[in-house]
């Protein structure tokens, strides 16, 4: 059963079709009453013309995506200050914000951005009447402006004014949770679009689908992208030659490798967390089993064994056991073998059935697509305490890809009867929908850290 079911999902994985240069669009549909109020006043712009993106505005779509953050609407802004000397505290203090980012915005001699920013503590900058003393190296008080967390400046070319945003948010994140941001990310997609001459088409995007690229385009179907560590290559499935087979591919030179090619179903492949070692699914001897191989040796090594299916590994972030979906108790449940001694273990109990497992970067949380009596959903279980807790109430849930961060969880549903992508917190407090404008989309593909 879990054959049919597992290969039947893959064969329809897909990404919707976007024009060039198209981005998705975040609709919030959960969560934002629950988030932090953040003031991301809007950059003062000291030059001609139009910039050619509004740098605060991406840094605030960022923060609200990640869940822990719900920026004021420009409109609601008691003041648009443009340094930490000019913030009334007690008027942002009363809307309830305790951290503002400002900055401006000029142009060179040379046509570049010079960005200056800064992070400020409105709690302390009131607290202190926007200064407090400190003691210098030769013991003397000092005037000190530590409610400034941080006050930066960078020179940026045009083209990279948009991701240097995703930079600043990075940075307004990381100083505010105490973890890494995960902006500076992309996404790995397939896009699927029955009347095109290439109806599979392999893309890339910035996490939030700006800058969209084709990296691979096919008129059979691929599908089951994976990034490797060092985000230069993605290892997918291909049914080019008649079969699905495994392929590398570098996706800033285009070259391409064969991987696997055994007789009947070549899938589910995923690199190793130091790069070195394929972990897959093959049919080869009649049954789904686990396997991984050797990228440099090509040695290859059975893990699961039986007369039971066993597919979709991922490793575990110390690369020393895999978690894979197997029917051996009847319906699909996630297991656990550990590669040096291979036992194994069942670890999702709850729940008719559970598939396609991650693990946060952490180790701490499991998630995986679950099914219960109101159907397909995410769901993430403690690895330590067993709880579980359900993420969404979407339809049809499933691939889901979790940022490397492990703040958020990008996965395909449905929405008005076609896929779309989706995401959710961790913590399942914050929802949104990226919805797709002509085409199926289905399997993302978070990328590590760039």
């Amino acid at each position: 059963m879990i054959k049919r079911i597992l290969l039947g999902m893959a064969l329809v994985l897909s990404f919707a079709a976007q024009t060039a240069n198209a981005a998705l669009e975040l609709v919030i549909t959960d969560g934002i009453d629950s988030a932090r109020p953040i003031a991301i006043v809007p950059f003062k712009w000291e030059g001609e013309g139009k910039l050619p993106h509004d740098v605060s505005a991406v840094i605030a779509s960022d923060l609200q995506r990640s869940g822990k953050f719900s920026p004021v609407a420009t409109s609601k802004m008691p003041q648009t200050p443009y340094d930490a000397s000019d913030i009334n505290f007690e008027a942002w203090t009363s809307i309830g914000v305790d951290s503002l980012l400002t900055g401006t915005i000029a142009k060179n001699a040379e046509g570049n951005y010079e960005v200056s920013y800064q992070l400020v503590d409105v709690v302390r900058g009131q607290l202190t009447g926007g200064k407090s003393k400190a003691l210098s190296d030769d013991g003397q008080l000092v005037l000190s402006n530590d409610h400034v967390l941080f006050k930066k400046k960078a020179t940026v070319p045009g083209n990279r004014l948009r991701e240097y945003a995703h930079r600043i948010s990075d940075l307004v994140y990381e100083e505010l949770t105490g973890e890494r941001g995960a902006f500076l990310t992309r996404i790995a997609y397939v896009v699927v679009n029955d009347k095109d001459q290439y109806p599979y088409q392999m893309r890339i995007a910035d996490y939030d689908g700006y800058n969209e690229k084709l990296v691979l385009r096919s008129k059979q179907p691929l599908m089951s992208p994976a990034w490797s560590p060092d985000g230069k290559k993605l290892a997918y499935v291909s049914f080019q030659n008649g079969q699905a087979e495994i392929f590398i591919m570098n996706i800033y030179t285009g070259k391409r490798e064969k991987i696997t090619s055994f007789p009947r179903h070549n899938g589910a492949p995923r690199f190793s967390p130091d790069g070195k070692t394929l972990a897959l699914t093959l049919s080869k001897t009649g049954q789904l089993h686990v396997y991984t191989l050797n990228l440099e040796t090509r040695k290859l090594r059975q893990i699961t064994s039986g007369r039971s299916n066993n597919t979709e590994p991922f490793w575990k972030p110390d690369g020393k056991s895999l978690i894979f979906t197997s029917d051996r108790g009847g319906n699909p449940q996630i297991y656990e073998v550990n590669l040096s001694d291979g036992q194994t273990k069942r670890i999702t109990w709850q729940g008719r059935q559970n598939l396609g497992g991650q693990i946060t970067p952490d180790g701490r949380y499991l998630v995986m697509v679950n099914r219960s009596n109101s159907g397909f959903n995410l769901a993430k279980q403690d690895l330590e305490t067993g709880s579980v807790q359900i993420l969404t109430k979407t339809l049809l849930d499933e691939s889901p890809s979790i940022a490397p961060n492990g703040g958020m969880v990008i996965y395909s549903s449905i929405y008005n009867k076609t896929n779309v992508l989706s995401m959710v917190s961790i913590d399942g407090r914050f929802k949104a929908r990226l919805p797709a404008t002509n085409g199926r989309v289905r399997a993302p593909a978070w990328s590590p850290f760039l």
